[in-house]
């Protein structure tokens, strides 16, 4: 770590049925590699996933002395970009990885993925939609969302309706933001398409992006946290 980037921590969010163990797998040893310890807490349960993520960066960045860098992956990119747009004098910047939409989440792909999920673990059970979201999915995915899902339990099918509903920074305010923001897209996904990574990226008076594929992050975890981190380091030095 250098002394024009004095950052001794990041707080790292989750994506939607996701948890912290994922996360940590993405962006520790990319943020170690700068002296930056990842804290990535288990994600809030059920209901409590947004305002009690929320909390969690309240509750982090009140235990430091410095401002702290915070990010996250899908859900857990937006909320974080929504507290550093709260507090933003306390904030060194934003790792914002898979975003997935801007303003209301409207018919995004991931907020539809969300309450199908969410509607078909109510009707018939978390197996079955596990049976449903593993199908034909990478053998990695599919092992991530059975870890994910069957820790979430009887909260998921909430925590996936939470997220679904709950509106991300607009572009009007993320044209606000002052602090260095690192988007990092998969080409090759879907569901966070890579167009909503650039227009956020563009949108921002600090950010840069970098892209890399689905294929490489199932390969290397840490292939998306290097992006992120590239890109934040790039918009660092913009000043």
């Amino acid at each position: 770590m250098t002394s024009v980037m004095p950052v001794q921590r990041a707080a790292l969010l989750p994506g939607t049925g996701s948890d912290e163990v994922f996360v940590r797998s993405v962006f520790a040893r990319p943020l170690a590699a700068f002296g930056i310890a990842a804290v990535a807490p288990p994600p809030p349960p059920g209901e409590s996933a947004v305002r009690g993520s929320l909390a969690l960066l309240d509750r982090l960045a009140d235990a430091e002395r410095q401002p702290l860098l915070v990010g996250g992956i899908s859900l857990g990119a937006q909320l974080a970009t929504e507290w550093a747009l709260r507090n933003a004098d306390r904030c060194a910047g934003v790792l914002a990885a898979l975003p997935a939409w801007h303003g209301p989440a409207a018919r995004a792909p991931a907020a539809l993925a969300a309450t199908a999920t969410a509607e078909l673990v109510e009707r018939h059970g978390i197996d079955a939609a596990l049976d449903a979201a593993t199908a034909g999915v990478a053998p990695w995915l599919a092992d991530e969302l059975t870890r994910a899902w069957r820790r979430h339990g009887s909260g998921l099918a909430p925590g996936l309706r939470a997220a679904a509903h709950h509106p991300a920074p607009a572009l009007a305010e993320l044209g606000t933001l002052p602090v260095a923001v690192g988007v990092a897209a998969c080409t090759d996904d879907p569901v966070h398409p890579a167009a909503v990574a650039r227009t956020w990226a563009t949108a921002l008076p600090r950010a840069d992006v970098v892209e890399t594929t689905l294929a490489a992050l199932g390969a290397d975890r840490e292939s998306l946290g290097r992006a992120a981190v590239l890109a934040w380091l790039r918009a660092w030095h913009r000043r």
